[in-house]
């Protein structure tokens, strides 16, 4: 905005009002005195003689008195008639009558009435002329938000002094009108002679502050030291409020430091900049540093316990909140509204919900603000019936009614498909209510709509949006992206930079999530690209998005180096390259980088150590997973439910069934995650009866199984061949829960009877899926195919198999096993000139074993191992000791054209039986020997492993692609089912 030059020649007209409440001219008001004075003799003529009458004392009859006392009372329009009718008393009391009333309008906001009296101070060149009226009538119309009012006053004047440019300045200011405020300042400077002073240039510096301008801030700095206010405490605490609200804050430590004098608002200032740059250390010190200044006036106020509690509620400091609490008690300041407000705000933030209730419920003068804060506290909690329970009691208290805050803490707690219905009465009260105008509210309910899966609603409500801001492409594209439709989050990119506006952080952030959902390497490349033109990649939450891309894409190396580029790693960007690489199942390189975490000082999060169970887990490495468990107990991270059910996966998955089930019985607090996660392990154990007995264990008490829980009681039945109890619990999935099963569940099912040999009920279950059925299903009634020898059915199910993923090496090769298991030799080599025409290879197969934190790999058929004579020695002589009580190898299990002492040499070297061999040679005493192979257990070395498990009397623990075998004196927990 540019203001009009001080020799203007503009004329305030007021605007037309009605007759009745139009102000009287200057000679209308004479005429009108000269008859109220004549009336006045008249009266005084009847009037009974004083020395007759004891009259009580008149009231003050001075006119800016008599006008002080209406308008305290809030009789505005009465001191405008007085001010009109009364007995002139000289043109000092008028304008002072003048000046109190123009107060009172702007103290009550009452324009209308303000615009009365500046049509009586216009009728009046004397009234114009008085430079202190004038300034009180620039200040009324600012306090009743009319910035335009005042600057017709402004223009219209023909001198200015610095009062009434200050009014300009500083009324812009309150107004958040910073750029008017900052152009008013520069034409201060630029078209008179005037001296700005200590009013005028912090009222500039919050300007710059609002407009986080340090380009205008700097030079503002500058004039102060030029005009001798470098060392005003007034002046020195703005510039420390500017600097820190443009995120310098070494230069507002550095205004601080060298302050001559400083005063509460001083500190209180500082903090607040520390607080607002994320610097809570420092915030919290200089608190503590203010603490110990042994003077009164540094005693701390309500000011300096709503800046430290933010910073308390921030970095979710409990304890130092709660001191604090226990000086505002100490100072009596507790009874301060926005101070209860900011207590009840850091305890819910800390997760305190019910100490925050407490103090809610307990205040007696709550505001809108109270209400916020206690609802966004339970809504951050996840309490969704909580939060509405709150929203209701809200409305039904009197004078209170929600607002935009409120709608926006409300939606805070609506991330699910459940808790559409609420998001709709939301939104029927924000129309109700006209809160749509406020752009924060529609991108909210759009974001909300989005998260409940209703994306047709956010579609509806971002059309309805009249002008489409950057933010509310930002929701809708961040709704698509985020909630199961990448493709339309491009498209609207697409359309979004075609109306001309640009993407911001947020936009590339989103985009380049949807990217990551498609696999899209070329257009993440683009968006890369993009990035590093516009220097985004410093932010935080566009590089994680990157690092995401290019692991879901599983570019893991180009995920490296984006990663080792990064100056200032965080948590989060380690805990997305940990978990990166266990995704694209770089297990090893997955602790690699936790222990070089650890190494270079980030204290690994829970996440990480997440991570590091699931590594463990997945390489069935005991060892290294008891050592995360301890440090686990260590830093206490235990507590936590998801690290809870991570350890309880963990030792099911390296067969350690008893560490699992003496973890979950310690577990206080057992939610349906850690229940399910016991039951699945027993099941891939094999312990189907022990997993059965804990889910009845678990509706017992009162928790309510999920899908995940259904799929970890089939697969327990499953693998325990206990169908009829597996087909019971299929049924009650659909009948009891209401729950729907999904493809998992059906190949569980199906499996399940093809083990058992009921091939044709298997067929029919797959046939009847809602769903078509996937390779997995398909993959599993073939192999039971081939167990029972149904040739005729796995030739139609190879022909499905291969139809609907040709590419995939593993179903060539269970359709060569069914053709060799029957001896039929022509069919194995049409498959196998099948694979080759297309260039696929058979992955061959491996174990691995743990030997003291170290892993081991064999691959069967491999003899190129420093230590491959002493392991063929070892198996040589077990074979002679299993024969002797009962071993005969199966050559059945070798699934080639070759001779009988062929497949003796083949049996010999299979990856498994290497690795028995050297755990054996490798450790002693009763230590179990656990080992891993890449595809299903043979039926011969099932058959030795039980005999081996009884001469050497130690337990031996398998974990093949489908399950654990736990091999004790002869016998195998499977039950010879697998």
């Amino acid at each position: 905005m540019v203001l009009t030059a001080p020799n203007s020649t503009a004329i305030y007209s007021p605007p037309p009002l009605p007759p009745h409440r139009r102000p009287q001219t200057s000679a209308t008001i004479r005429a009108h005195l000269k008859r109220q004075q004549k009336s006045n003799r008249a009266v005084a003529s009847l009037s009974v003689p004083s020395s007759h009458v004891s009259l009580p004392s008149p009231p003050p009859t001075s006119l800016p008195q008599r006008l002080a006392a209406l308008c305290a009372q809030g009789s505005l329009d009465e001191a405008l008639h007085l001010l009109l009718v009364a007995e002139p008393a000289g043109l000092p009391p008028l304008a002072n009558g003048v000046g109190i009333l123009l107060q009172a309008c702007g103290a009550r906001g009452d324009l209308e009435l303000g615009r009365r009296v500046h049509g009586l101070v216009a009728s009046s060149e004397d009234l114009m002329s008085n430079p202190v009226l004038t300034t009180r009538l620039l200040t009324m119309y600012f306090a009743c938000g009319s910035a335009s009012d005042a600057r017709r006053v402004f223009d219209a004047l023909p001198r200015r002094n610095l009062f009434q440019w200050n009014a300009m300045i500083s009324g812009y200011a309150r107004n958040e009108l910073f750029v008017e405020s900052v152009d008013a300042f520069l034409l201060l400077m630029s078209a008179t002679e005037l001296r700005p002073d200590n009013f005028t240039l912090p009222c500039v510096l919050k300007s710059c502050a609002g407009l986080s301008n340090m380009s205008i801030g700097e030079p503002v700095h500058g004039v102060a030291v030029k005009l001798g206010l470098g060392s005003d405490t007034f002046v020195n605490n703005s510039l420390i409020s500017m600097y820190g609200k443009c995120g310098s804050v070494d230069e507002a430590a550095h205004v601080f430091d060298t302050m001559p004098e400083r005063n509460l608002v001083s500190w209180n200032t500082m903090m607040s900049a520390f607080s607002d740059n994320a610097l809570l250390q420092d915030g919290f010190d200089l608190f503590k540093e203010m603490l110990s200044v042994d003077e009164d006036s540094m005693r701390p106020d309500d000011a300096t316990v709503v800046t430290v509690l933010p910073m308390c509620a921030v970095d979710g400091w409990l304890e130092m909140g709660r001191v604090v609490h226990g000086m505002s008690v100490k100072l009596d300041l507790d009874h301060e509204l926005r101070v209860s407000n900011a207590l009840v705000d850091m305890y819910a933030k800390c997760g305190c919900v019910s100490d925050a209730q407490c103090l809610f419920s307990h205040n007696r003068q709550r505001n809108v603000v109270s209400w916020n804060a206690m609802i966004g506290g339970v809504a951050r909690n996840g309490d969704v019936d909580g939060t509405f329970d709150l929203l209701r009691e809200m409305q039904s208290e009197e004078g209170m009614k929600a607002n935009e805050v409120t709608v926006l803490n409300v939606l805070h707690a609506c991330l699910a498909p459940s808790e559409l219905q609420h998001v709709k009465e939301l939104h029927a009260y924000v129309i109700r209510n006209g809160l749509q105008t406020n752009d924060l509210v529609p991108n909210a309910l759009i974001a909300a709509y989005a998260k409940c899966g209703s994306l047709d609603s956010a579609d509806n409500i971002f059309k309805d949006v009249e002008i489409k801001t950057v933010s509310a492409w930002n929701a809708l594209i961040g709704g698509y992206a985020q909630n199961g439709d990448p493709k339309k989050a491009i498209g609207l990119y697409l359309q979004m930079s075609s109306s001309g506006l640009e993407p911001d952080w947020f936009s590339v952030g989103s985009l380049l999530l949807a990217c990551a959902h498609l696999q899209d390497l070329l257009n993440g490349r683009s968006l890369h690209g993009y990035v590093l033109r516009n220097g985004l990649e410093k932010d935080s939450f566009i590089f994680i998005s990157l690092l995401s891309l290019y692991v879901q894409c599983g570019r893991s190396q180009e995920a490296r180096l984006l990663f080792d580029s990064m100056e200032d790693k965080d948590s989060v960007s380690w805990n997305a390259m940990i978990a990166g690489y266990l995704q694209n199942g770089l297990t090893q390189e997955s602790l690699q980088l936790f222990r070089q975490m650890q190494h270079e000082g980030y204290g690994p999060s829970i996440i990480a150590t997440t991570s590091v169970f699931m590594a463990s887990a997945e390489l069935s490495a005991l060892l290294l997973g008891q050592e995360a468990h301890c440090y686990a107990l260590k830093v206490g991270f235990t507590v936590d439910t998801f690290i809870g059910s991570s350890i309880i996966d963990m030792y099911a998955k390296c067969g350690s069934i008893e560490h699992a089930r003496t973890f979950f019985d310690n577990l206080k607090d057992k939610d349906a995650v850690s229940w399910t996660v016991m039951i699945t392990g027993y099941g891939i154990n094999g312990y189907g009866r022990e997993a059965i007995d804990l889910y009845n264990e678990m509706e017992g008490h009162g928790l309510k199984p999920d899908a995940f829980t259904y799929l970890g009681i089939l697969m327990a039945c499953n693998h325990a061949g206990l169908v009829e109890e597996g087909l019971r619990y299929f049924e009650d999935m659909k009948n009891k829960h209401g729950l729907e099963p999904k493809l998992e569940h059906y190949a569980c099912v199906a499996d399940m009877l093809g083990r058992v040999g009921k091939l044709a009920e298997a067929a029919r279950i797959i046939e009847d899926m809602p769903e078509e059925p996937d390779g997995r299903i398909w993959s599993a009634l073939l192999a039971a195919c081939r167990t029972h020898g149904d040739i005729c059915l796995g030739e139609r199910v190879i022909e499905k198999l291969l139809e609907l993923e040709p590419d995939k090496a593993e179903h060539y090769v269970l359709a060569s096993n069914l053709y060799a298991s029957s001896g039929r030799w022509d069919g194995v080599r049409r498959i196998r000139n099948r694979m080759k025409e297309i260039g696929l290879q058979k992955d061959p197969g491996f174990s691995w074993i743990d030997v003291d934190g170290r892993v081991f790999n064999f691959v069967s058929g491999d003899d190129r191992l420093p230590e491959s004579d002493k392991i063929h020695r070892m198996w040589c002589s077990l074979e002679e000791k299993i024969r002797a009580i009962g071993y005969i190898p199966d050559t059945s299990s070798v699934l080639h054209e070759k001779g009988e002492e062929e497949k003796l040499k083949i049996l010999r070297g299979h990856s498994e039986k290497q690795a028995i061999s050297f755990g054996l040679l490798k450790t002693s005493g009763n230590k179990k020997i656990r080992v891993c192979k890449n595809i299903r257990i043979c039926r011969d070395c099932h058959n030795a492993a039980k005999l081996v498990s009884k001469v050497v009397g130690r337990e031996i623990i398998v974990r093949d692609n489908k399950r654990f075998h736990h091999f004790r004196d002869g016998w195998c927990s499977c039950g010879d089912f697998w």
